[in-house]
């Protein structure tokens, strides 16, 4: 396959060219680094930019039948699951492996992902790099994995009942496209520091952090052959066989709701655990002694990665008295950040990861106003981005004002950069508002009065919120969603004990002599 990356004449195609030269576009399977069994690839498309950056290995059912099955005979053969001292050396060397690569890992999350470069200060690179692994590796040595019970329960003293925390097994990690070293190293983190197996599958848009993620396993750590194993695919077909193969004990999802249910459906027939972080609608509680500034600063919030982003607060609530003042100020900072090179350092608004998507916030902005909703501003493709990026996939950050919480653009999760601003009266209508949604992932109230902002923030059904600008992320933090934003919890110690069985065991002490 020959790579098209045309001149280089831009930053963006200047790191693509980079990214594209240094990438690795084989798996890891069962401890090797391999192309695809019938030597397959499809193409990683730059969404800045339109263009191919070059191939990753299209696995076949027979590679992912060999990944499974090499996960298994890892956790079942191996003294993986029982050895802490290797587990802490192994993620402790590939720790050191990824800052060593920290550079080349963040030009190829703008090659392929489109993100703005300013994110790998943040969530992108710097923030996982800093805690994502180093996290797990301390509970490794601080967490409870035994605890003996007291007394002897129905069975008097000499029956001692210890419970132990124990590894589920084989995982299959599936991730998304818009954080994609964040959700990878906060999902095979704890499930390896835990004592499981991995089968990590990257999203099919963004597939070489991954298998990059996979050659320094296989070249710079002690990770026993099948421990994690690294599967790109873009084939569903081939995907989905992590839900249906009994060999695997857990799924770990993030992604949309739609994917999310149907895994669930898939994965009863084996009886699979799942973990499931999905889709959001997420408001922001503009309460009427708020900052006006502070309540437009965080609505820019959506526009930054073009809004690719499931805990993006794209509802902003907002005093009924205020709110033509607020839409327009809103709807004015908007039009100062156009979607641009996402190399640049000053670039908020990247591209779309892809055509398919691109496609889809547009048709969300046109049903909304045909729905009656009024689009204050932006919603289709820029005419006045630099010719390197006329065929990369941008929308404008819209703004829609909206009356009707029940209208689809204010329900469904559009997943690009478009708010939707809706009038509350009062603090209880405000809560009621942000209560009344499919979804319940993330949140933020704005408030002078911290009490008053932490007592709403409170009363929202929602699995993660900020007060008056508060971060509730951390690999020490537990993150998920209620309702149709999923089951379970990612980071922090419920995240690690997402990935432990328990089992209790009863031992009878010899009758004294």
């Amino acid at each position: 396959m020959s790579d098209v990356l045309g001149a280089r004449t831009a930053p963006v195609l200047e790191v693509a060219a980079r990214a594209a030269a240094r990438a690795e576009r084989r798996m890891l399977i069962d401890g090797e680094l391999r192309a695809a069994a019938d030597g397959a690839e499809f193409d990683n498309i730059a969404p800045a930019t339109g263009q191919v950056l070059g191939g990753t290995a299209a696995a076949t059912a027979a590679d992912m039948d060999r990944a499974i099955g090499a996960a298994r005979r890892a956790f079942d053969d191996t003294d993986w699951p029982r050895n802490r001292a290797l587990r802490a050396r192994c993620l402790e060397q590939l720790q050191t492996a990824l800052e060593g690569e920290k550079t080349e890992l963040g030009e190829e999350l703008i090659a392929e992902a489109g993100c703005p470069a300013m994110t790998l200060t943040n969530a992108q690179v710097d923030w996982p790099l800093a805690e994502a692994l180093r996290y797990p590796l301390r509970l490794i040595d601080e967490f409870a994995w035994e605890r003996v019970l007291p007394g002897g329960g129905l069975f008097g003293e000499r029956n001692v009942r210890t419970v132990v925390q124990e590894p589920v097994g084989v995982v299959a990690a599936i991730c998304p496209s818009n954080f994609p070293v964040e959700v990878v190293l906060n999902k095979i983190g704890p499930a390896l520091a835990a004592g499981n197996t991995v089968v990590l599958k990257p999203d099919p848009n963004t597939p070489w952090n991954a298998t990059r993620l996979g050659r320094l396993i296989a070249e710079r750590t002690d990770f026993p052959p099948g421990v994690l194993n690294v599967v790109t695919t873009p084939s569903n077909e081939v995907a989905g066989l992590l839900a249906t193969d009994p060999r695997v004990d857990l799924i770990s999802f993030t992604g949309s709701t739609a994917v999310g249910k149907h895994l669930v459906r898939t994965a009863a027939d084996t009886m699979k655990r799942t973990f499931l972080e999905l889709g959001g609608k997420s408001a922001l509680i503009v309460l009427d002694d708020a900052d006006p500034m502070a309540a437009i600063r965080s609505a820019i919030g959506v526009c930054v990665h073009a809004g690719q982003a499931c805990a993006a607060t794209s509802r902003m609530l907002v005093p009924r008295h205020l709110v033509d003042e607020i839409t327009a100020q809103v709807a004015a900072a908007y039009g100062a950040v156009p979607p641009a090179d996402p190399a640049l350092p000053d670039t908020l608004v990247g591209p779309l990861i892809s055509a398919a998507q691109q496609r889809r916030v547009l048709d969300a902005v046109e049903r909304g106003v045909r729905d009656g909703a009024r689009l204050v501003t932006g919603g289709g493709i820029p005419d006045d981005i630099a010719p390197h990026l006329r065929d990369g996939f941008f929308v404008r950050p819209a703004v829609f004002a909206c009356a009707d919480n029940t209208l689809p653009i204010a329900r469904d999760e559009i997943f690009g950069p478009v708010l939707v601003i809706i009038p509350h009266d009062g603090d209880d209508d405000a809560v009621r508002l942000a209560n009344d949604s499919d979804y319940g992932l993330a949140g933020a109230v704005l408030s002078s009065s911290p009490e008053r902002g932490m007592a709403v923030a409170r009363r929202v059904r929602t699995g993660a919120i900020g007060v008056n600008g508060g971060m509730f992320y951390g690999a020490d933090a537990p993150f998920g969603g209620v309702k149709q934003s999923g089951l379970g919890r990612q980071c922090g110690l419920e995240g690690f004990q997402q990935y432990l069985e328990t089992k209790t065991i009863g031992t009878r002490s010899p009758r004294p002599r």
